[in-house]
């Protein structure tokens, strides 16, 4: 098989309900983390988000299919039918069997079950919809996307939280070196519903600052956890050979090389594991360090994983070696989405040779970054590195190279 390629984005995020809105927000530096809406955060430590404000599900599918969802799922058919067209994919003329669907999902659809839920308590067992037993799986957008468009290869769902993302294009490039011929992929996760912000809390790495613009802050000195947000990204990953084939509109850039590892146990004195899953990256993808010309930093916002990362890219690159940005300072961490997400903005970098900004950071010149902030940085660029990393000790990294 030739090697994988993306040729379709597309994005729902809280600054930017479609691939080039979000873009071209993120240059712009604008913020989508605002006062939480959704509900009266007022009980609650965490009052702050990334929204995706302005949404609305009945533009991207069916009535039907939007009463059987929730909201995780509704962004990936926005997020799903913008990267197919992007991708000048028209289904039908596949075989149904050569295209599939792997997504990334951290927290099921809990808006949805907190709905059903409460109608259980209030009203009875007779109140609760029958797609209560479906809406709320962390498999159920795999499973929609496959139905609505008539994606029957080999689909799956990766839970490694925000890891997640990666997780999920690396799954789709082994399915098509197996003989599929097209892969629907990405994540997106929506958690922003009382219950799913109270489960949240359980992991005590939550932002209780109240300003939006100083609550996410990583490698800030001031850093205090990150906020969560909402949305993703979908991608659309097939071999070079076939997308020329295809004759498709783009090829953003080649998955070059990944690797994911996991962090040893708190206490044994081993290192995390994300040094270790950029270099094997690197080395999969023939690349020095000296080759990439951006990092995408998975970013925490926790000060202690902010140092470790730091640590990680230090030893790799050098101290102030390589750009490093964390554009999800304007989005929360998406969770399963996040990483998608920074795929999709690692791509339309090369595309555009600019690299986003990171926001609202005060940089600790402790961490030894050359972090871009606040304003696009022009540069040359053809490789980009992309860090991630899930709750419980999940760490991936991927290369992609344009053309």
């Amino acid at each position: 098989m030739s090697a994988p390629v993306i040729t379709g984005v597309g994005v729902v995020a809280p600054n930017g309900l479609d691939r080039e809105a979000w873009w071209q927000a993120t240059l712009d530096g604008k913020s989508g983390i605002g006062r939480i809406s959704r509900f009266d955060p007022e009980r609650y430590p965490v009052r702050v988000a990334g929204q995706a404000d302005g949404f609305d599900p009945a533009d991207h599918a069916p009535q039907r299919l939007v009463s059987e969802t929730d909201p995780m799922t509704q962004y990936a058919f926005a997020a799903t039918n913008e990267a197919l067209a992007d991708a000048a994919v028209v289904p039908d003329a596949f075989a149904d069997l050569d295209m599939a669907v792997i997504t990334a999902n951290s927290s099921g659809g809990v808006e949805f079950g907190q709905r059903e839920l409460q109608k259980l308590y209030a009203e009875g067992p007779q109140a609760v919809g029958a797609y209560m037993a479906i809406a709320w799986f962390y498999a159920a957008t795999t499973g929609q996307l496959s139905i609505r468009h008539g994606m029957r290869g080999p689909c799956s769902v990766v839970c490694s939280e925000q890891a997640g993302g990666l997780d999920a294009l690396a799954q789709a490039r082994r399915v098509l070196a197996k003989g599929t011929k097209l892969v629907v992929s990405g994540g997106t996760d929506a958690s922003l519903s009382p219950y799913g912000l109270v489960c949240q809390l359980s992991n005590g790495r939550l932002s209780e600052e109240p300003r939006p613009d100083r609550a996410f802050v990583p490698f800030d000195g001031a850093a205090s956890g990150y906020v969560p947000g909402e949305g993703g990204a979908i991608l659309i990953v097939e071999s070079r050979d076939d997308a020329r084939r295809r004759e498709v509109p783009r090829i953003y850039a080649e998955i070059a090389g990944y690797a994911a590892t996991f962090d040893p146990r708190p206490g044994s004195g081993r290192p995390p594991g994300l040094r270790r899953a950029a270099e094997l990256a690197l080395a999969e993808a023939g690349a020095a360090p000296g080759d990439v010309d951006v990092v995408f930093a998975d970013g925490y916002g926790v000060p202690e994983l902010d140092r470790q990362e730091a640590e990680a890219i230090t030893a790799v690159f050098g101290p102030d070696a390589v750009p490093v940005t964390v554009p999800k300072t304007m989005t929360g961490r998406l969770y399963a989405g996040g990483a998608a997400l920074d795929a999709a903005a690692a791509v339309l970098a090369l595309r555009d040779q600019v690299i986003p900004p990171s926001v609202n950071i005060r940089p600790d010149r402790a961490h030894r970054l050359d972090l871009v902030t606040d304003r696009p940085r022009e540069a040359r660029l053809r490789t980009a590195l992309v860090l991630s990393r899930g709750y419980g000790g999940f760490n991936a990294a991927m290369v992609l190279r344009s053309e």
